[in-house]
């Protein structure tokens, strides 16, 4: 029987990270949504107002026989900047904020030292501000949000912050080989 693992990510706009972890070998699925708040069954219009609480999130689920929790926290790390409090690039709000959202005390536990190795070695030149929180909701995005990045290539966002985002790690721009 197979294994699957699931985190929480949030790094600003979700079209960008769902885009990175949809390249990444041995990630079973990246599933934007939101998550972190208090509204239930949010909306992409209420998440925007910043007033529900929820950041826009990736639920990503891994193979953490084939890709580690420490592989996937090395991806997210380097897809935004965690020292950028609520906001990446022109994307600004509380719905925009760095955060990790575990699913389990394990998870806690290797997120937590994951980023204090990062503040001890001085990665950053200024603090880590992503958040580190227990999942309690995990709220899947409408349907047109759902792999937008490979819906609408030509995009002007699409092209401009993904692409760039995408190349910048060394990632397929233009499909999805893994």
């Amino acid at each position: 029987m197979k294994y699957s693992e699931t985190i929480i990510l949030g790094g600003g706009c979700f079209w960008c990270i769902e885009a990175v972890y949809e390249r990444i070998h041995g990630i079973e699925s990246a599933v934007s949504g939101y998550a972190g708040g208090t509204t239930e069954h949010p909306t992409y219009e209420q998440v925007c107002t910043g007033l529900t609480g929820h950041a826009e999130v990736v639920k990503v689920t891994f193979d953490p026989s084939t890709i580690s929790l420490k592989k996937v926290l090395d991806i997210f790390f380097k897809a935004h900047d965690p020292t950028s409090e609520n906001r990446q690039g022109a994307d600004v709000g509380t719905q925009y904020r760095s955060i990790i959202l575990y699913t389990n005390d394990e998870q806690k536990k290797q997120v937590e030292n994951y980023i204090n190795e990062l503040t001890e070695r001085n990665v950053y030149s200024k603090p880590i501000v992503t958040q580190v929180e227990p999942l309690k909701v995990f709220w899947p995005a409408e349907d047109y949000h759902q792999n937008y990045y490979e819906q609408h290539p030509f995009a002007g966002y699409c092209r401009i912050v993904i692409a760039q985002k995408l190349d910048k790690l060394g990632l397929p721009i233009n499909s999805l080989i893994k």
